[in-house]
């Protein structure tokens, strides 16, 4: 039985519930669209009003958050708002967050005013979310708001709240349910009006037919799906359509307003709603208002403060994984800070074969890694000497004991325990060179050793020349021309150093016959030469002091700048790391040094002074016609290599014998 009561109405706030899947997309949005990016985003919540007792009211938000058209679950309604990602903590704490609220006070205030909400319910209910997602250690800190708007009025409980079941007859509830899920459910609409017909049924109407109801003289109840369980106190969506009804129907809903608070739920198959409640409520000293009301609605802590809350996820999640976000982390700031047009999804699918694992190989791999290069083969066939721990960062002083284990093995070893995601593999090859020659008796492994080398050309984009001599180096550039692959060698000496960026060739040859003999301002990276091409000797076997050089394969599509002063500076490079030297030595350095006034040295293609421009693609076109049969005349035959691209002839017509002068030990 109701008993006469006069008390301020009192609303249960919402708690928000977060599925994992949510934190799992904020990270990707946060990676790979928002970056730096704190502009409010749209997401999509929901609420249900089909909980059993002692439930919290709660807004949901999971993996489909930030659809642009989310789906919203059968029997539950849309939530709208947005979310704030902050990039440091800092930021997080010193948000404005009552200019956050307020406008998005501002936006449902001009809703109610304009009519838009009375057309579209949904935009009564309304979130807020300001976040900071630390993805180095997978801690989210976030604050909800559910903006609610204080209309300057009371609203007043006239009686003490009623079961449904209580007021309205199991044939008037029937008819309310029947009519409520033709006009809201298919929508899933939460707010609407329902009238009693002359006949005692009751039917649910959308808002905007309010006035057509009022000019009938129906009377009219409001009503809205209720989150809340409790039998006391209505749920928080209850707020801003009150303040609606104040300000747009006020004088139109009469001394007392029936509120029908809708909680649907299914137990066992069976619908019951019985533990719905009913509000007699009265608004007292309501009154015309032109601007927007205060508003509510910053979520308390656990603690029940007014502050965020954090979550720690990393309890949950694969270290492996951790890590690799954490790498890719590093990398985005990068871009979203200095490099915008820096693809490292392509820099991450680039697998990487190095052919070298002592002090360059060893280095070189731990630098792929921190661009974020995810595969690592590595080649060499010697094993772990007392003296490389030191120099080579992927060995400790074990890995050299025993005879030493193998460096390649054990530097991919290294690689995964360093960064587990990677894909690292070590094999133990050695690469026939020129000077070197095969017997019979060795033949067939050397060939086997070959066809294994192309093979991993084959499987690889970017292949790293980092061994010790220079004839090493011939056959996986000849093989890296001939498969078109990007070819880079490194070199070190004691006190130098050379890195030289091969490239791709193109097969079309250009005509020799002009005369200009004078360096353009860019050239074109089809015409770059490789590691071999400002020589004129064939390569040999250093051990011998023969000079190791090799003529015309022709790399690179990327264009190498030779420009005075600080003109290259200026200019518009596509690369988004800008300028990229063709060749950079100790030389390099010191110029950059000493002066603005920088020249990248430029290996261009050999142009063969005496030979026919043809000749450029002699050693590649012979590699490809006769394969192993020629890498053998190669391998066997000192001169050959010069006899075939004419360098013996160029020998014979060159009479400065200072050419000649400088032996690989020098060189390197």
């Amino acid at each position: 039985m109701n008993t006469s009561v006069k008390s301020q109405l009192q609303f249960v706030p919402y708690n928000s519930a977060l599925d994992p899947g949510f934190w799992h997309q904020l990270s990707q949005k946060k990676l790979d669209v928002y970056g730096l990016d704190e502009e409010l985003k749209a997401i999509t919540g929901f609420y249900t009003n089909g909980d059993a007792d002692s439930l919290p009211s709660r807004v949901n938000l999971d993996f489909t958050a930030f659809n642009k058209n989310a789906s919203i679950p059968p029997r539950c309604y849309c939530c709208n708002g947005f979310i704030k990602n902050t990039n440091t903590v800092d930021g997080f704490k010193s948000c404005d967050k009552k200019q956050l609220l307020q406008q998005q006070a501002d936006q449902i205030w001009s809703d109610i005013t304009s009519g838009k909400a009375i057309e579209d319910p949904s935009l009564l209910s309304k979130l807020l979310l300001l976040t900071f997602a630390d993805l180095k250690k997978y801690h989210y800190y976030y604050w909800f708001a559910f903006p609610a708007l204080c209309y300057p009025c009371h609203v007043d409980t006239i009686t003490t709240p009623s079961q449904i079941d209580e007021v309205f007859t199991e044939k008037q509830i029937a008819g309310l349910l029947a009519s409520f899920d033709e006009v809201c459910l298919p929508k899933q609409i939460g707010y609407f009006l329902v009238s009693e017909d002359v006949d005692d049924t009751l039917r649910v109407l959308h808002l905007s037919q309010f006035d057509q109801l009022h000019n009938s003289g129906k009377k009219i109840m409001l009503g809205f799906c209720d989150p809340c369980t409790l039998k006391t106190n209505p749920g928080w969506p209850l707020r801003n359509f009150l303040a609606l009804a104040a300000n747009q129907w006020s004088s139109k809903l009469g001394d007392e307003i029936t509120v029908i608070c809708l909680r649907d739920r299914f137990k066992d198959g069976k619908r019951n709603v019985s533990h719905s409640i009913l509000l007699k409520l009265r608004f007292v000293d309501a009154q015309s208002v032109t601007e927007c009301p205060k508003c509510v609605g910053w979520e308390k802590n656990e603690r029940q403060k007014l502050g965020p809350r954090m979550v720690n996820l990393s309890a949950n999640m694969d270290p492996i994984r951790l890590a690799e976000s954490a790498v890719d982390l590093n990398l985005k700031l990068m871009r979203w800070r200095l490099l915008p047009e820096l693809n490292l999804e392509k820099i991450s699918t680039t697998r990487c074969l190095l052919l070298g694992a002592g002090t360059l190989g060893c280095n070189v791999a731990r630098c792929l890694l921190g661009w974020g290069v995810r595969t690592v083969t590595l080649v060499d066939n010697a094993t772990i000497s007392y003296s490389n721990p030191v120099r080579q960062s992927l060995f400790v002083f074990e890995d050299s004991l025993h005879g030493g284990k193998p460096k390649a093995e054990t530097a991919a070893a290294a690689l995964c325990k360093i960064f587990p995601g990677v894909k690292a593999r070590g094999i133990c090859l050695s690469i026939a060179m020129p000077g070197h020659s095969v017997s019979d008796s060795i033949k067939d492994q050397v060939q086997k050793d070959v066809r294994q080398l192309e093979s991993l050309i084959d499987d690889h984009d970017v292949i790293f020349l980092l061994m010790d001599t220079r004839e090493s180096r011939w056959l996986p550039t000849v093989i890296g021309a001939a498969k078109q692959k990007i070819v880079i060698s490194a070199a070190l000496g004691f006190d130098t150093y050379l890195v030289v960026r091969h490239g791709v060739k193109k097969r079309q040859l250009t005509d020799s016959s002009s005369t200009d003999t004078s360096i353009p301002s860019v050239i074109p990276g089809d015409k770059l030469g490789c590691y071999f091409c400002n020589d004129v000797v064939a390569p040999g076997d250093c051990a011998k002091s023969r000079t190791s050089n090799v003529v015309d394969i022709v790399n690179g599509y990327a264009a190498a700048d030779t420009s005075a002063k600080d003109e290259h500076l200026t200019k518009d490079f596509s690369a988004p790391l800008g300028l990229v030297p063709h060749q950079a030595n100790s030389w390099f350095l010191v110029k950059i040094s000493q002066s603005d006034a920088i020249k990248f040295s430029i290996r261009q293609m050999y142009s063969m002074l005496t030979a026919p421009r043809k000749e450029q693609f002699t050693i590649i076109e012979a590699y490809e016609k006769d394969g192993f049969d020629f890498l053998l005349s190669a391998f066997n035959k000192p001169k050959y290599l010069e006899d075939l691209t004419g360098l013996t002839k160029l020998h014979e017509e060159t009479m400065d014998e200072e050419i000649w002068g400088f032996t690989d030990d020098e060189d390197d």
